[in-house]
């Protein structure tokens, strides 16, 4: 028990000194064998598998904005569509309004000109009737007429002569 009273960590003793060196080298061996090199490589591993990540973060990001830039070079060529679709329905519907205009003006006319023909057609076969009732009746009291005046056949023969030489000339 003396001997440690007697101890002072201020000047070490040579045994210690020597055993102290033994067990730190020893240790140091050890824990360098079993615990700094696994440790150095799980922080060469994380290390690598950080870059990994950026990279691929990087890469990511590349993509999108080239993705980006796709997708508004295809939205850009969608509406350009859309306008000439839109354009190309509209002159398509004034140009079959303005047809349907022409037809209808067409068919108009021809209904007209047909309503006009008929008409006219109708006014002759009306007045060529009439004319011929007239006649008829003319006929019919020129008969009477004649036959009042004209008591024989031969006075009828003569005047139906007379009658046919000017029907000829006019």
């Amino acid at each position: 028990m003396f001997y440690l009273l007697d101890f002072n960590p201020i000047l070490p003793d040579v045994g210690l000194l020597f055993w102290s060196t033994i067990t730190f080298l020893l240790f140091w061996l050890i824990v360098g064998k079993f615990a700094f090199r696994p440790i150095a490589g799980a922080l060469s591993q994380r290390e690598h598998d950080i870059q990994d990540a950026l990279d691929l973060a990087k890469q990511a990001r590349e993509e999108m904005a080239a993705l980006k830039s796709d997708n508004d070079r295809i939205i850009g060529e969608a509406r350009e569509e859309q306008a000439r679709i839109l354009k190309e329905a509209k002159e398509s519907g004034n140009k079959i309004i303005a047809e349907s205009k022409d037809k209808a003006r067409d068919e108009a006319h021809k209904i007209v000109t047909n309503a006009r023909l008929e008409i006219d057609s109708q006014a002759k076969h009306a007045i060529t009737e009439v004319k011929n009732q007239v006649g008829k009746m003319a006929l019919d009291i020129a008969e009477q007429v004649l036959r009042k005046e004209l008591s024989s056949d031969k006075a009828q023969q003569d005047y139906v002569d007379l009658l046919v030489k000017e029907i000829k000339l006019n």
